[in-house]
């Protein structure tokens, strides 16, 4: 979902929750969305109504969470999981999976924060994603400690890095 705004983002959702009596017409990443919608039944009202919430804003100081970015963040983490990048993410969402007697949406639950707050601070400092912080939450998640190599964050890789790797 590239080049989207809040609008896209919510009537996509929206759209998946109409069409799930035939989910056979949703390509990939719906069936996707359609299993994080069935999880989270709670939304269905704003779904149903989605033209009153398109401009909606949820406020965190008001105690309120915005559902479209909550199930955004869902599909983040397991797009992330099914590459298993950034490497190793797809060993600790299995392990929180097992912690959580296989209930994946509480394992992802618990990896949202992560992502969040990882997001919250690139934007807060202007800065691309830091995948060390990043994959030092989570790993603290599953007891593990900071990596001992630090990774390359994508906004560090230069230019010329980029065309001599397409070579």
């Amino acid at each position: 979902m590239y080049d989207v705004n809040t609008h896209d983002v919510r009537r996509f959702f929206a759209d998946v929750w109409q069409k799930r009596f035939a989910p056979l017409q949703l390509d990939a990443l719906q069936q996707k969305a359609l299993v994080l919608l069935e999880a989270h039944q709670e939304y269905a009202p704003i779904l149903e109504n989605i033209e009153h919430y398109l401009e909606h804003e949820w406020l965190p100081e008001h105690g309120q969470s915005n559902p479209f970015l909550h199930l955004s963040l869902h599909l983040s983490i397991q797009e992330q999981v099914a590459i298993d990048q950034p490497f190793g993410i797809r060993a600790i969402h299995e392990t929180l999976c097992t912690r959580h007697n296989g209930d994946w949406g509480q394992a992802e639950h618990e990896m949202m924060e992560a992502l969040a707050e990882t997001l919250w601070e690139a934007q807060r400092f202007n800065n691309g994603l830091n995948v060390n912080n990043y994959m030092t939450k989570l790993r603290k998640l599953v007891d593990l400690g900071q990596e001992d190599q630090a990774r390359i964050n994508p906004h560090e890789v230069e230019l010329s890095d980029k065309i001599s790797w397409r070579k």
